[in-house]
């Protein structure tokens, strides 16, 4: 154990940052907002690797007497959040400043915009790095009400919905996980004899088995609710469909990869603790995430709205990841992380490419409005149909390996049920990803709809394409050589179960 102020400043830097944003949009200085972000989110980027290698080598941090702690899960997760952030920035400078040309924001509200999505990063930090359930709650609702904002950016009436509902919901799903954590916290105190014990993460995997079972598998229930409505799960999912699609789309990337995947994370660290003592708490998250992917992939096959589409496609896949955490063994955990790292590179490819869709087409993204892009964006059109693949589940991309390791955990688990439905699932994302590929990019369009001046459509500038290029080589070197996220995972996972065998 190592006692460090490094995850005090990756969690101090972006609210900084955020801070400094806001009070230079009253200044002439604002102009320089943009990259005052991209400029901090680096930093905190690198600080995250720093953190990261220590603990791959072998280390664990801690921070403020154990209120903060780091070990593999919290290092994967840093470097994931502050990657994600970083990359979405990146096409989020050009993709906003068409927006404020366009008249559909103002040059304050682009600051405001900056400053939450630091804002967003450091209480997503905060929630990865906590060492105490009650902050773990708070940051998540920390996160909510910045990704509210976000989510309601634009102030139209759907937007606004949009952003109410996810509040609404979310919340009032979240007191349920309080409710969980409560019952965990009164239970623990006895075993503990200590109540500042009792709340830390690191040392639940000495209660776990002592709590009565009655307990137990009420407060997994409640907490399950709690992060399930936090990922979007069905039947908590309704805030789901109408954030992605209301939200400025870099936004949209961040919520399905990830806001959603917080839900998970919170998951590992409380309820699957409990899960190699209880039969029924796999068994009832095989059911829940079993419906929730068939139901989520049916949904988008009937959308004609790309964001749409892709925020359906999203409940069906953080399923795969709750699956795989759920199981609570090795292999599963260890799929469920491999899924959960696939997954918001590929969502935020897809979003990403949708972003510059609309960008190139003033704002179209509806799929009977679009067609024929690939000659006239072809760097867009490659990027999108390997996500498209990549998310289906088909070698050699990333979303293969994870989804195999899933589905090998699932059956070792015996529950060869779960797995047929997971892979029939799979063969209805390739089928309903690749056929809108095909009709956005290749289909003839009707020329007449696709733009008012078809002949200004063209790929879109190079910091949007970068991304996209920086996401899509993703995709395929980890399909192609999965052992580069070996280490990582393992040590993510070994983390995991060293905290539910009493020791951290």
């Amino acid at each position: 154990m190592v006692e460090s102020l490094l995850p005090v400043w990756v969690i101090l830097l972006p609210v900084i940052g955020s801070l400094a944003v806001f009070g230079l949009g009253f200044t002439a200085a604002r102009r320089f907002r943009e990259w005052i972000a991209l400029g901090v989110e680096i930093v905190a980027f690198l600080l995250s690797i720093s953190v990261a290698r220590q603990v791959w080598g072998g280390a664990r941090l801690s921070s403020l007497n154990m209120a903060l702690y780091v070990g593999g899960l919290s290092a994967l997760m840093l470097v994931l959040v502050h990657a994600m952030v970083l990359v979405i920035l990146i096409q989020a400078v050009p993709y906003m400043r068409k927006e404020l040309v366009s008249g559909r924001t103002t040059d304050g509200r682009l600051t405001l915009f900056y400053a939450l999505v630091l804002l967003f990063s450091g209480t997503m930090t905060w929630t990865v790095t906590t060492n105490n359930l009650v902050m773990l709650y708070v940051a998540m609702e920390g996160s909510t009400l910045a990704t509210a904002l976000l989510v309601a950016f634009y102030r139209a009436r759907a937007s606004l919905e949009a952003g109410y509902k996810y509040v609404l919901l979310v919340i009032t799903g979240m007191t349920f996980s309080l409710f969980g954590i409560i019952l965990v916290y009164a239970a623990g105190v006895q075993h503990l004899g200590s109540g500042r014990s009792a709340l830390m993460v690191t040392e639940m995997g000495k209660i776990a088995n002592a709590i009565p079972k009655d307990i137990a598998l009420m407060a997994t229930a409640f907490m399950t609710c709690g992060f399930a409505t936090k990922a979007g799960l069905v039947p908590f999912h309704a805030w789901l469909p109408d954030a992605h699609a209301e939200a400025p789309t870099p936004i949209s990337a961040l919520l399905s990869g990830l806001v959603i995947k917080i839900g998970a994370y919170a998951l590992v660290r409380t309820v699957t603790i409990f899960a190699p003592h209880y039969r029924a708490i796999v068994l009832f998250i095989a059911i829940l995430t079993s419906t929730s992917m068939v139901i989520g992939i049916v949904m988008a096959l009937v959308q004609d709205d790309l964001k749409r589409l892709l925020a359906y496609s999203s409940i069906s896949q953080i399923s795969y990841v709750f699956e795989g955490l759920g199981l609570g063994t090795y292999l599963g955990i260890y799929g469920g992380l491999f899924h959960l790292v696939n997954h918001t590179l590929v969502k935020a490819l897809l979003f990403l490419s949708v972003g510059a869709i609309m960008y190139a087409t003033g704002g179209k993204r509806r799929i009977s409005e679009l067609g024929g892009l690939a000659s006239k964006m072809p760097i867009t059109a490659v990027a999108f149909f390997i996500g498209a693949l990549s998310i289906g589940g088909l070698p050699p991309f990333n979303g293969f390996m994870s989804k195999f390791t899933i589905f090998l955990a699932v059956g070792e688990a015996k529950l060869l049920w779960a797995a047929a439905i997971g892979i029939f699932t799979g063969m209805l994302t390739i089928s309903c990803l690749v056929w809108a590929a095909y009709r956005v990019f290749w289909r003839k369009p009707a020329v007449e709809v696709v733009t008012a001046n078809p002949g200004e459509v063209r790929e879109v500038p190079f910091m949007m394409w970068l991304s996209l290029v920086i996401l899509a080589a993703a995709c395929v070197v980890i399909g192609v050589y999965p052992q580069i996220l070996h280490r990582p995972l393992d040590v993510a996972t070994r983390a995991v179960l060293q905290i539910w065998a009493g020791g951290y």
